[in-house]
């Protein structure tokens, strides 16, 4: 957790910032202006997209490292930008991703090729650094359900209703009825459940890797039907002898990794009636080839993997019939948004805890991450699937 607290290095903030537009810079700078041009970015502009380096050393260290190059001066203070997520946007959309700070990423691909990084001893990692931060933090961000997943905003106009929107979707997916046990692989604080619960008599019982969540989550259902297990998937029902009558799994499987994609539908298989469903939310990417960006890697989601779509289909097929699959990606782009604008609102109640280097890496986190969706470089799949195929034909609920 060191490298997010208030005792990390202090910014750059100490440089001296540039003036006017790109003059007679050095070699790195006017490479970078040159490619950012390709995005209808300026160095120095005044449009809210433009880029305002502070640091003269800015350019050579994105041309070196790319996107991780690019974060960690943002979270330094070596540059700003009004409208960073228009600029992460306008990046993605020039492809201007795939021209600078390759080397990193090939590290980055060889490394998931090579590891596990997701493996048993790994895979709490995540947990400790992100979503253990604290309770109240995100309880500040994020919504009353504490979803930190996508929200539906079809017909939704605030964060609270599109939350409630993508929870009542879920269980109208799912088919949810009084009595049904329900399995939730990666339930975060219980969001899910808890709705599951109140509002469609279900039993629930969910797995987390994150202390915190567990006892907050159990502490949120109280007097419900809802049950947590500190508990890696993988060590979940081993024999086969506790089934349910759904599954879902919203916003976990980004956490998997490749390698393990067999054991987590292995898992989800033998846990589920033969008449049941299994209702699979995730971000994911469009090639499969590409690897995670190091940036997120390092600071946010350690040992994150986004799948392809091929990819879930691949390793699916011998335990289930894909029965439904919907794309509502560019709704995480608002999501995000919504998020940052109450991250914002609340910072000062958290700036004493955690500085002003996290407040530049959070801020970066959301507002970039609402690029790639908006470049459509990422998406948000919800997948139904069932064991034997859904008798007549699956229907998605309107």
């Amino acid at each position: 957790m060191e490298q997010t607290r208030k005792d990390m290095p202090s910014s750059g903030s100490h440089h001296a910032p540039a003036t006017g537009r790109l003059t007679a810079e050095n070699a790195a700078q006017r490479a970078i202006a040159d490619l950012l041009a390709e995005a209808d970015i300026e160095l120095g502009g005044e449009r809210p997209w433009d880029m305002v380096i502070h640091h003269p050393q800015t350019a050579e260290r994105i041309l070196a490292r790319g996107s991780l190059g690019l974060g960690e001066s943002y979270m330094e203070g070596w540059w700003d930008c009004a409208r960073l997520d228009e600029f992460i946007a306008r990046v993605l959309f020039a492809r201007l991703d795939e021209k600078v700070g390759t080397s990193a990423l090939r590290v980055q691909g060889i490394r998931a090729r090579l590891f596990n990084l997701q493996s048993l001893r790994r895979s709490w990692q995540v947990g400790e650094l992100h979503y253990d931060l604290g309770n109240d933090f995100f309880e500040a961000m994020l919504d009353g359900h504490l979803a930190y997943t996508c929200g539906y905003w079809a017909q939704a106009g605030t964060l609270e209703e599109a939350q409630t929107a993508k929870l009542d979707l879920i269980c109208r997916k799912l088919g949810l009825a009084p009595g049904m046990r329900l399995l939730d692989i990666g339930c975060g604080w219980g969001s899910l459940m808890k709705f599951a619960a109140e509002h469609y008599g279900a039993e629930c019982v969910g797995l987390t890797i994150s202390r915190e969540q567990a006892e907050h989550g159990q502490g949120r259902c109280a007097g419900l039907p809802v049950a947590f297990r500190l508990q890696d998937y993988r060590q979940f029902n081993r024999g086969g002898s506790e089934r349910f009558d759904r599954i879902a799994s919203v916003g976990m499987f980004e956490h998997v990794g490749a390698k393990n994609h067999g054991a987590f539908f292995e898992m989800a298989r033998r846990s589920l009636n033969e008449d049941g469903l299994f209702l699979l939310h995730t971000i994911g990417k469009n090639l499969r080839r590409t690897p995670t960006d190091p940036w997120i890697d390092r600071y946010i989601f350690p040992n994150g993997d986004l799948p392809s779509l091929g990819q879930i289909a691949d390793v699916s097929e011998d335990g289930f019939i894909i029965e439904d699959v919907h794309n509502f990606g560019a709704d995480y782009d608002r999501t995000l948004m919504a998020w940052y604008a109450r991250f914002e609102a609340a910072w000062p109640q958290f700036a004493a805890r955690y500085g002003e280097r996290f407040r530049r890496m959070w801020r970066y986190y959301l507002l970039a991450c609402a690029g790639t969706f908006r470049a459509r470089s990422n998406q948000l799949w919800q997948i139904v699937m069932s064991p034997r195929g859904v008798a007549g034909g699956y229907r998605r609920p309107g």
